[in-house]
């Protein structure tokens, strides 16, 4: 690797606030605010607004879309093309 075209690689705690969760990783994102995690040390901390653990996906509460009834309707609407 080339020298200073890198950003830095360094570990991040990244922040769900909606789940009150947050885990540790690698990544180059920086911040102002940091944490102390459990382990003692301190980590930029990067606040996120959805993860795995708040997102609907993930928690099974996604909605499935009626796409078939979205089309009859604007059909019925604006009337079919042809």
């Amino acid at each position: 690797m080339r020298e200073a075209i890198h950003p830095s690689y360094g570990p991040v705690v990244f922040r769900d606030r909606a789940a009150d969760h947050a885990f540790l990783t690698r990544s180059t994102m920086t911040s102002e605010k940091t944490i102390e995690w459990e382990d003692g040390h301190t980590y930029p901390v990067v606040d996120v607004e959805i993860s795995d653990v708040s997102h609907p996906f993930y928690t099974g509460t996604a909605r499935v879309l009626d796409t078939a009834g979205r089309v009859e309707r604007f059909e019925r609407r604006y009337g079919k093309k042809g």
